[in-house]
This record gives C-alpha cells, sequence and structure tokens, in this order.
C-alpha cells in the first residue's frame, strides 16, 4: 500500500526539482524528505531517485510514480472539498497570498472581515509578484494568489486555475510637484520620452508591461531606478528622480511632494483572484473570494 503523505512528498520532489524545494514547499526538513522518499521506494520495491551532482533527479519509475501521485492528490483534494462543501463550514487554512500593493489595499479589510466571519478559520498570508503566485498556487504551496495583468498584456494562465475578477485599477503617471507637466488634465505617455523612469525590478511582470507600453509608441524608456515598491517608487519620485506609474490601490498616503495626472489612453491594470479547481468548492474558498470582492468594492467607491 502505497503511503499517501510519501506520495505527496514525492509530488512535491517532482514540482520543485529538488529536496531543499520539496522541503521548503512542505514546511519540513530535508531530512524529512529524504525519509520520505525511502520509505516510498522501499513501497514500491523500485528505486525513484538518482544521484544527478550534488542533487538527485527522478528515476523513470519516479517520474511514472510522480504523474499518479499528481492525479491521486488532485482526487484527494477533490473528495476533501467535497466533504467541506457538505459540511458547510468556513474552517480549517487557508494560505494566500498578493502583490504587494493588493496586499496593503484589499488584505487589512479582507482578512479581518474572515476573522471576524469565520473565527475557526485560520489565514496566512504573504506578498508575492504575480507570477510567484500564480506558480505557489499550481504547486499547492497556496490556495489562492490575489494578480493582475494590464489592459493591452494579458497574463496567461496555466490549465487548472480558476479566476475571478476583483476590480479594474486605474493607474497614473506620478510626477514631483515641480514637473513641467504637474499641471494638466491629462497626459500622453509619449511626452515622457525625455524623462526617467522609476520602475519595477528587471524581470517583474509590470516592469516588462510598461517596457512594452512605452516602446510600442516607439519611446525606448530612460529607467533611472528601479524598486519593488509603489510607495518607494512615489518616494523617489518625491525627491525629484524621475516619474513612475501610480495604479490607485494600494498608492495612498501620497506624499505631498508628488501629483498624479491621468493618462489620455486610460491605463488600467486587472486585478483578479486565483486558485485551483479541484478545490473549487470548498466554502472557505468562496468566503475568502467574497470577502475580496467586498474589499475591493470598497476600493473602487472610495476611488
Amino acid at each position: 500500500m502505497l503511503n499517501l503523505e510519501r506520495l505527496r512528498t514525492l509530488d512535491a520532489l517532482a514540482r520543485h526539482g529538488s529536496v531543499s524545494g520539496a522541503a521548503a514547499g512542505l514546511h519540513i526538513t530535508t531530512s524529512a524528505v529524504s525519509q520520505q522518499m525511502a520509505k516510498l521506494e522501499r513501497e514500491a520495491g523500485q528505486r525513484l531517485l538518482a544521484k544527478n551532482g550534488r542533487g538527485v533527479r527522478l528515476t523513470d519509475a519516479g517520474r511514472l510514480l510522480a504523474e499518479h501521485a499528481a492525479r491521486i492528490l488532485s482526487q484527494v483534494e477533490l473528495a476533501q472539498a467535497d466533504l467541506e462543501a457538505q459540511r458547510g463550514q468556513v474552517a480549517g487554512e487557508l494560505r494566500l497570498s498578493a502583490f504587494p500593493t493588493a496586499a496593503r489595499g484589499l488584505f487589512p479589510t479582507a482578512l479581518a472581515t474572515l476573522r471576524a466571519e469565520h473565527p475557526v478559520l485560520r489565514v496566512r498570508s504573504s506578498e508575492l509578484e504575480p507570477e510567484r503566485g500564480i506558480n505557489s498556487v499550481v504547486r499547492g504551496d497556496l490556495d489562492l494568489a490575489v494578480v493582475l495583468d494590464w489592459y493591452n498584456k494579458p497574463m496567461p494562465l496555466p490549465d487548472g486555475l480558476v479566476k475571478a475578477p476583483l476590480l479594474d485599477d486605474p493607474a497614473d503617471v506620478a510626477l514631483p510637484v515641480g514637473h513641467r507637466l504637474a499641471g494638466r488634465d491629462e497626459v500622453d505617455l509619449a511626452e515622457f520620452a525625455e524623462d526617467e523612469w522609476i520602475t519595477w525590478g528587471e524581470g517583474e511582470f509590470c516592469h516588462e508591461w510598461l517596457m512594452f507600453t512605452l516602446r510600442s509608441k516607439g519611446i525606448e524608456p530612460i529607467v533611472g531606478h528601479r524598486a519593488a515598491e509603489t510607495h518607494t517608487q512615489l518616494g523617489l519620485v518625491a525627491a525629484g528622480l524621475g516619474v513612475c506609474i501610480a495604479p490607485l490601490l494600494g498608492r495612498h498616503p501620497m506624499p505631498a511632494e508628488v501629483v498624479t495626472v491621468p493618462l489620455r489612453q486610460r491605463v488600467r491594470r486587472h486585478v483578479y483572484v486565483v486558485w485551483r479547481a479541484d478545490a473549487d468548492r470548498r466554502p472557505s474558498i468562496r468566503a475568502a473570494v467574497d470577502a475580496l470582492r467586498a474589499a475591493a468594492r470598497n476600493v473602487a467607491q472610495e476611488g
């Protein structure tokens, strides 16, 4: 008889590609991963791992069993979701993430609502950029992730995920108060061809969107500074070091030395929450989506 927890360990190894990655994803030690795999090999009667330099790789038998493990664990998730749905109780543990401005703009209200309305539900939250949040949901490390894409650059979702829209988040340009365009009612991106941009980290989805959007208008961007956090970007703008894109969600309070001006082309990003389809019937998932939607409505009304 194959042990379910050991199959879970094998699945984590296949998804993460290393013992240390599997240990981190399962919140156990690397020695525990090794012990679980040694026991699973005895149960299977075959070698499932082979040395690969300083690490390990799955053997043919290991890959075959890992494919079965993924299907088995998905069926277990469906069974658990059906049982939770039948009980109708919002309980257990729920792990979710959001990109930083959504964590600031949505989580305080949404998580407080969940605590008040469902006191036996344990919620664990973290800040993750959209790509990492999606990957963590796919791997099973998270139950939900609040993510985004842009009006002109959608983010593809892997198969097996469900999504629900939360809000369309308008974005302006943030300028130092003394900037030549600071008094305008609206501006065009082309008017910033000679300005330095304060943007996100290299390779991040929002940075790639900004580069794509500016270049599509014939502008080769001048990147002066990079910062992951919106408030860090706004602090740099306040110091007169450049301009940045400033979505509404999570940007307040604004520094006194910064003004925002709407873009003529009405730039927006789409904010939504994703989760695995096999967990779709869990009451805790539904409760969290409802709480996030309510928090998003509050943001839209205040904006």
